[in-house]
């Protein structure tokens, strides 16, 4: 039984009891950014489809998406463009059929009690805003919604696992990124004050349906904004907070720092009980990055790293939580080498735990359960998911349509790599343009690769599921439940390793060098 709904308490988060409380564990990943079983009237969805809006009227679920990064599960383009495709493959009826078997099959019972197993005590939920409203449809809660959300949150509370909840996606988009299923590259939430008015409302019934939940850790109202004037997410926090705490005084919020919850700008106070989150990805845990060796100067880079990125939770002695971080890992299908990479990765991730051990910080790596990518927990490469995507996905990983854990690629680059030169030479300035450290490269893979290219194989992706019947969709999505799924060993061992707390927490000290480390893009989901 929980002592108590846990609240910030100077540096620490606190049980009723005033016993610290240190949360350690993971995003659940793909599950309610994209999968919801939605109804609709079939005279609403005749119109939507006659007016090209059908994913405004209609929402439907896609569940085959990770909260962020199509490499999860393999879809291309973006959230709306892929569930829009999926609906006319499959119908209505199949369709809501399938989702909801995937919601259902995703997370379990025996997902809750593995993870609690591990010792792990907390799941950050990732959600999409249009799982509770609709854009044609505004300030109207869909409590359909909460259906399985409320399930998840019962049973990690069943094996006493805190739960976070995370507006992954908001209306308008936070950011530039398709993890915020985001078709353009305009973060329009910070632009459109009823964008953040509506934000603001749901909130307010969410904490309305979870007030007084003491294994509800909280809430994270927006993942990684991007406001490229920076001043406009702090003065976001000082109205959304006094919101929620009228409706529910007592669940810490934990708030995300500006581009991608690593910048600190204009950021001047600290608001009451809340955590400041960052979120801490290595360049070294992808497949274009460095290799960890585990040196000395590679060492030191991660925690200089880290500690920037706190200073403003340093300096304002708050509570610090890294919301997301985590390698991706080679695939033996695809690296000889698969073995020895995710060895050092597994090292790697091992030593960004041992800095956070150091600082005795709460964490959520990204993420629980996936194709094979990243996860936990993942998908067998013989099930019937695996199988029928597989084709697509070498398609994806040769035309580097997938930014999250991007293969070199010699037809890609043959092309971007020429334009990105050009591009520098003709215009110097477009390598600045905000979130900088994407560089021009990254913003052309962006707009063109990832938004432009992966869209357009929205329907090729869906005709993998034309004709399917009811039986072979539930042993799809029965491909993501628990027993048939694998687990990553070596990550789970350096996770439980590292899930209980032991000796004394350090100060964080920043030298003139922390101060000075660059920022690291390898932004998260």
């Amino acid at each position: 039984m929980a002592t108590g709904i846990l609240k910030v308490d100077g540096e620490r988060v606190v049980d009723e009891k005033g016993n610290t409380v240190v949360l350690r564990g993971a995003g659940i990943g793909g599950w309610m950014k994209y999968g919801f079983l939605s109804i609709c009237q079939s005279v609403g969805l005749t119109i939507a489809v006659q007016h090209g809006e059908l994913y405004h009227r209609y929402h439907p679920p896609s569940g085959v998406a990770s909260t962020g990064s199509h490499t999860a599960t393999g879809y291309p383009g973006h959230e709306h463009e892929h569930r829009a495709a999926m609906l006319k493959v499959l119908g209505k009826e199949k369709y809501e059929y399938f989702f909801d078997k995937w919601l259902e099959y995703y997370f379990t019972d025996k997902d809750a009690k593995f993870f609690a197993s591990l010792g792990l005590n907390c799941i950050r939920i990732p959600f999409n805003y249009r799982h509770f409203e609709d854009d044609m449809n505004p300030r109207v809660l869909k409590e359909e919604g909460f259906k399985h959300l409320d399930r998840v949150i019962e049973l990690c509370a069943n094996e006493k696992i805190y739960t976070i909840l995370d507006m992954h996606t908001v209306p308008g988009g936070q950011n530039p990124d398709w993890h915020s299923d985001n078709a353009t590259s305009q973060a329009q939430f910070w632009d459109f004050k009823d964008h953040q008015d509506r934000t603001i409302w749901l909130w307010e019934q969410i904490a309305k349906r979870y007030k007084g939940n003491a294994w509800i850790a909280g809430y994270n109202p927006i993942n990684e904004p991007c406001d490229p004037e920076h001043w406009r997410l702090p003065a976001f926090y000082d109205r959304i907070e006094p919101a929620i705490r009228k409706i529910d005084p007592d669940h810490i919020l934990w708030l995300d720092g500006n581009t991608f919850a690593m910048e600190w700008k204009f950021f001047d106070k600290i608001l009451p009980n809340c955590v400041y989150a960052l979120h801490d990805y290595s360049m070294m845990g992808f497949p274009t990055g460095e290799r960890f060796k585990g040196t000395e100067e590679q060492c030191t880079k991660l925690e200089r790293q880290f500690k920037r990125k706190a200073e403003f939770m340093t300096k304002n002695k708050t509570p610090i939580w890294n919301g997301e971080f985590g390698p991706v890992y080679a695939n033996p299908r695809l690296d000889a080498d698969a073995e020895t990479v995710n060895t050092e990765r597994y090292n790697l991730l091992s030593q960004q735990l041992s800095v956070y051990d150091k600082y005795q910080i709460h964490w959520s790596i990204w993420l629980y359960k996936d194709i094979g990518v990243q996860g936990m927990v993942y998908t067998n490469p013989e099930s019937a998911w695996n199988r029928l995507i597989q084709t697509f996905l070498d398609k994806k990983r040769g035309l580097q349509l997938d930014a999250w854990g991007k293969y070199p690629s010699k037809e890609a680059e043959a092309v971007l790599d020429p334009l990105v030169h050009w591009i520098d030479k003709v215009s110097p300035t477009a390598k600045d343009t905000y979130p900088g450290p994407w560089a021009t490269e990254r913003h052309v893979l962006r707009a063109v690769f990832q938004t432009f290219l992966s869209k357009s194989f929205a329907a090729e992706f869906a005709e993998l599921f034309k004709g399917k019947s009811m039986e072979e969709l539930d042993a799809l999505a029965h491909s993501f439940h628990y027993d048939e799924c694998l687990q990553r060993e070596g990550l789970n061992k350096a996770m439980s390793s590292h899930a209980k707390v032991h000796g004394e927490r350090q100060a964080i000290v920043m030298s003139k060098e922390d101060q000075d480390t660059n920022m690291e893009m390898e932004q998260g989901q």
